[in-house]
């Protein structure tokens, strides 16, 4: 009875390392794979003024990736019709939530962000030529969509502004609070979305 016991452990024992070395008849889901970098142009932003284009580079390890931006102002449709014609540069640094499929540029995250605008324009009163001159400093929350190589990034945020406002309060990359009958020049809002591609 004793050697029944033991052969019968031996034998349990042998199926389990058996059975775990043999590879599953299940088929295994292939994760796409884990680009680092992307490029992308904020969506719509030709029809505000400016054409935007931004690169993304990911930091794996810690869930984060650094994004930088810039933009042509005068680059789209003038909507202000006050012939516009500059730049914006912003950097933001994301921190994404804990995610499950191991995406590094995917997921929800919240990004601080800097930014600088510089442009002149045709002013509304009088058509003067005058110079648009800001800094601002964002804080966001969004969500980055990956799928294959393709990338759609939402988002909404604000903060703080300083420098020289335009008369339209649009500053190409974010806008002064001026709603419900309130004007308040250092309260920048942002607001967009990013499409682009992974590489």
């Amino acid at each position: 009875m004793k050697k029944l016991s033991v052969f019968f452990i031996a034998f349990c024992v042998a199926s389990v390392m058996t059975a775990s070395a043999e590879p599953s008849l299940a088929p295994q889901r292939k994760s796409q794979p884990d680009y680092l970098n992307s490029v992308k142009i904020t969506f719509l932003s030709w029809l505000s003024g400016s054409t935007k284009v931004s690169y993304e580079r990911a930091f794996p390890k810690v869930r984060q990736s650094g994004e930088i931006c810039t933009s042509l102002i005068c680059a789209g449709y003038d909507k202000y019709h006050n012939n516009p014609l500059g730049f914006t540069v912003r950097y933001g640094h994301k921190f994404f939530l804990p995610d499950s499929d191991g995406i590094s540029l995917k997921g929800f995250y919240l990004r601080p962000e800097v930014m600088y605008s510089h442009y002149t324009y045709d002013r509304k009163r009088d058509r003067a030529r005058t110079l648009a001159n800001m800094g601002a400093l964002l804080g966001t929350v969004g969500y980055q969509y990956v799928y294959k190589r393709f990338l759609a990034d939402f988002w909404v945020g604000g903060g703080y502004a300083i420098g020289n406002q335009a008369d339209t309060g649009y500053h190409h990359g974010f806008e002064l609070w001026h709603w419900f009958n309130s004007y308040h020049p250092n309260i920048a809002l942002s607001f967009s979305i990013r499409l682009g591609i992974c590489f």
